[in-house]
Parts: C-alpha cells; structure tokens; sequence
C-alpha cells in the first residue's frame, strides 16, 4: 500500500512536466514607442515559430539606453533610430554582428477629431492660433522627437511654433498628452496613428518637410541569456511577411 501511495505522488509529480514537456524559454525586449501597435502581432507570429514566451516593455529609445548601459536585464532593444543601438555595441553593451535595420518611420501631426483643427497645411497648421499647446516626444530621449524639431526648423516654423512645445518622455506620452486634452496637436510617428485607437479618436496628416530619415534598428543586448534566441527574434524582423506587416502600420523598408 505504502508503495502504491508513493508510485501515485510520483505520477502527480512528473505528469505536468510529461504533458508540458520542456518549460519555453523567455526573451525580453525592449522597444520603442512606435512599436506598440504592430509589435504585438509581430511577436505572436515569432511565437509560433520557437519555443519562446516574449516579453516587451514600450518606453523612449533614449531611457533604455541608459537602462541597458545600467545593466537592466534585456535580451533585445529594438529602438527608432540606430545610434543608440550602434552606440552599445561600441561601448561592448551589444553584439554588433546582429544590429540591424528593420524599418523607417515617418512623422505625422495628429490632432483629435472633435477639435475641428484642419491638419490638411501639415505643420503650417501648427501656426494656427486656436492651437495653444503642440505635444512632441522629448528630443532628449526620443528619435521622434528630434526629427519633430528638425522638420519644424526645415519648415521655417520652430520658432513660432516653440512657445506651444510640450513634451512627453515617448512617443504613447505624447499621443497621450492630445489624447487628454492637454494639447491641441501632436507630432508622432505614422505607426502609432494607424492603430485601432487614434484612427478611432482623431485624424492626422503627414509631415512634409524634410528630417532626418527615421532608421529604426534593433541589436542583441551583451547580456541577454538567450542569445540564439534573440538573433532568432532580429531576423525574423527581417522576413518578408514582417516587413508586410510593418509596412500596414506605416513603416517603410529600411533605406539602407
């Protein structure tokens, strides 16, 4: 009897692990605001293709370069431009055999609907004395934001446009500023306006002066401990049916 008992705790023991058979391995990521609305599709497919549960964290490209320089513990940045990626890998924070490009960005005014504001004059709207208050990403930390400032000073505009500047530490701050009401108009990424909820909520038009191109790149963090893994995740941003897909939220092929 007493063997039967112990035969039965020894099944209950093994049995999760003999119908689940061995646990996935975990990537986590880092990645750029403007990634939030196609990413999760993107990381879905990846996961039907390897054993892997992926985490991914949104925020400004410029406070996770500073994070992964402290240590913090990610397998993957993918960011909106490529010098912080570049950077790390100089400083020996990231493998440099795996920076790549997977995409370009493009920056749009955005403003929501009920505020009757007509983006259709692109930044010359911003002039517009109704618009007391234009949201862009701190150009301190965010990609976005720099091209916002570059675009606004090709345009002639900036500094007519500079007393309404607020800033928002990353590209969702930003749209979460017009989303709130705390300002009139905002500067984001293509990407973020072609989601299911600021389509819903507002309208936008594209930017037409000329910037710096939005290179975006993503590069395998030194520390990751899941290497392969993570190389196995920077080239299926590469794969055909992921530049689709990234494609119908606005992004272009990389330029280079």
């Amino acid at each position: 009897m007493r063997w039967n008992s112990l035969r039965g705790a020894l099944l209950v023991c093994l049995l999760p692990a003999l119908l689940l058979g061995e646990a996935p391995r975990r990537l986590t990521i880092a990645a750029a605001s403007d990634l939030q609305t196609v990413l999760p599709d993107i990381v879905r497919a990846f996961e039907r293709t390897a054993p892997a549960r992926v985490s991914v964290s949104y925020g400004s490209s410029g406070n996770f370069f500073a994070q992964i320089q402290n240590g913090a513990p990610f397998d993957v940045f993918l960011s909106a431009d490529v010098e912080y990626p570049r950077q790390l890998a100089d400083a020996g924070l990231a493998d440099p055999s795996t920076l790549q490009l997977y995409a370009t960005g493009h920056l749009v005014v955005w403003a929501r609907r009920e505020s009757k504001i007509d983006l259709s004059r692109g930044l010359a709207a911003l002039t517009d004395a109704r618009i007391r208050r234009v949201a862009i990403a701190n150009p301190k930390y965010a990609p976005y934001g720099r091209a916002a400032v570059a675009a606004l000073r090709d345009a002639r505009l900036y500094d007519a446009v500079q007393p309404k500047l607020v800033m928002g530490e990353s590209l969702a701050q930003t749209a979460q500023l017009v989303e709130s009401g705390n300002a009139d108009v905002g500067v984001l990424s293509r990407s973020l306006v072609l989601g299911p909820t600021l389509m819903a909520e507002g309208t936008y038009a594209d930017v037409r002066a000329s910037y710096p191109a939005i290179d975006q790149a993503g590069v395998v963090v030194k520390a990751s401990r899941e290497p392969a893994l993570a190389q196995a995740f920077i080239a299926f941003l590469r794969r055909a049916d992921t530049g689709t897909q990234l494609e119908r939220f606005g992004f272009a092929r990389p330029s280079r």
